[in-house]
């Protein structure tokens, strides 16, 4: 059997920017690194198509021995067709050079039927795409589809006991979108053919398709002569006015006429203050923003961990399910202390109940309670009340209290060239307080946090535990030491 020269995921890079279908066929080195992030994602969608098979049991799996062996997959997948196997694994066919594993197939009373699993909880335009490749290839192959569907998660599922899987899991139809697109493969697919066969990379520049359906892994090759601070950078500016700019021959804020470019108030503000290199402070909301402050101070943050399949009773698949808080209680003579919440990292103890029960005797009843983005806490706070109603009182309490330290710097009462358009305390805390940096720091970001604590939880984290449970709580302590020192700045001002 002749090699392949697409795949069904290189179709798919095909059809977002031929430039990556080139480089991705001829120089794969390119590559921009799979971040920690990117890679949990990866291996959560793998868990969910395991899982997904359970829908339909006993079948027989025609996975290679790896990834870069498919030709056993479709070998393996024509011999359980020919022993009359009804359900199959990762059926592998192979049609006009193009290879395409589907996750489930199966034939029922019907006919043949055909399943691909996504960890999305929606059916996406992409996915549409997808499932079309396969049709075709299967098809072609001799496979007579009668229906093929996107089975997704639903995440209005609740966990309650074990995992119900014929709950967890939405089996939609998409055969007539799939049907709507047979037309036009063809032609795409010899055009790919072409492009993987040329000599030169296609001459496509960077555009909005950099990132739709999915963030290209080659941005770090064809973005290197965009600065590390762009016009790309500018907040809320619509990524179509972006590209508008940037064709216009304008990379950087320097670069731009504000008498010509129409921005917002925020945004103008910000490619002025790069500009000129002033800060803007509005001295009279500020004040009035920290004279309403009242005593104790409890600088307060939390962090969240997600699974696509809930671990814990009364959790939905992707909720975010907080494990740790810091808090610095601040006097209004000056005096803090710093408590703190760290969960255990055990699937079996759900680290919500003695989270909330340590937090609602931390906050005590007095004292605005600081955060920075309160929607998020506030979020947080409503699900555990949704959850665990017998506490609903203490924290409707708790939610009176909140205030949140962002506002001076997302309505741009306070705004300096280095917080580079952002108001996220990642890039306020160094423009206020530059002795302090999560640079030092083991764990830089609640992302890392997150996967780590979560890794922890399903056991598969190799490393030191006490080790990286202190690195936890160096990183959300940095955080309220921040918010502390973030307000003493502002206080300054008066």
């Amino acid at each position: 059997m002749d090699k392949y020269k697409l795949s069904k995921s290189t179709f798919l890079r095909g059809l977002q920017c031929e430039k990556s279908l080139f480089l991705y066929k001829h120089h794969y080195d390119l590559k921009d690194e799979i971040s920690a992030q990117q890679q949990a994602i990866f291996d959560q969608g793998t868990e969910i198509g395991l899982l997904a098979q359970k829908l339909f049991p006993v079948g027989v799996d025609a996975s290679p021995s790896s990834h870069y062996e498919m030709q056993e997959s479709v070998q393996k997948t024509k011999s359980f067709l020919e022993a009359g196997e009804a359900r199959i694994y990762e059926a592998t066919f192979q049609y006009n050079g193009v290879l395409a594993a589907l996750d489930i197939l199966v034939k029922d009373e019907d006919g043949w039927k055909g399943y691909e699993v996504k960890s999305s909880t929606s059916v996406k335009e992409v996915n549409i795409h997808d499932a079309a490749i396969q049709y075709f290839t299967i098809v072609n192959s001799g496979i007579d589809l009668v229906d093929i569907s996107i089975v997704h998660i639903n995440n209005q599922y609740v966990k309650q006991g074990p995992i119900d899987i014929h709950q967890l899991f939405t089996i939609e139809s998409v055969f007539g979108r799939v049907i709507a697109l047979q037309g036009g493969i063809p032609e795409k697919i010899k055009r790919f053919k072409q492009v993987i066969e040329g000599d030169m990379a296609p001459n496509i520049d960077i555009g909005p398709h950099c990132d739709d359906p999915y963030s290209c892994d080659f941005k770090g090759y064809c973005w290197n002569h965009v600065p590390d601070y762009s016009i790309f950078n500018i907040a809320n500016l619509r990524v179509n006015r972006k590209f508008e700019l940037y064709d216009q021959g304008i990379l950087t804020l320097e670069e731009v006429n504000l008498t010509e470019v129409s921005f917002s108030a925020h945004q103008h503000l910000q490619v002025e203050s790069e500009q000129n290199g002033l800060s803007h402070i509005d001295h009279i909301k500020i004040k009035d923003f920290v004279s309403n402050l009242s005593y104790p101070l409890y600088h307060l943050d939390f962090e969240t961990m997600s699974f696509a399949v809930p671990v814990y009773d009364h959790s939905r698949p992707y909720q975010q399910v907080p494990f740790q808080y810091s808090l610095h209680i601040e006097q209004e003579d000056g005096i803090i202390e710093h408590r703190e919440f760290l969960a255990e990292a055990d699937q079996d103890k759900d680290p919500r109940i003695p989270f909330v029960e340590k937090l609602i005797d931390d906050l005590g009843t007095k004292g605005d309670i600081l955060v920075y983005n309160q929607g998020f806490e506030e979020g947080k706070l409503k699900d555990l009340q949704r959850a665990f109603p017998q506490y609903e009182k203490e924290i409707n309490a708790v939610r009176k209290r909140l205030k949140d330290l962002m506002i001076p710097f997302k309505n741009k009462w306070y705004y300096t060239p280095e917080m580079k358009g952002s108001y996220s305390i990642k890039y306020v805390l160094p423009a206020l307080v530059p002795e302090l940096s999560y640079d030092e720091l083991e764990i830089r970001e609640g992302g890392s946090a997150s996967i780590i604590f979560s890794q922890m939880v399903s056991g598969i984290f190799n490393g030191d535990i006490q080790n990286i449970r202190e690195a936890l709580k160096e990183y959300c302590m940095m955080d309220t030491w921040g918010m502390v020192n973030i307000l003493n700045e502002l206080k300054k001002l008066l």
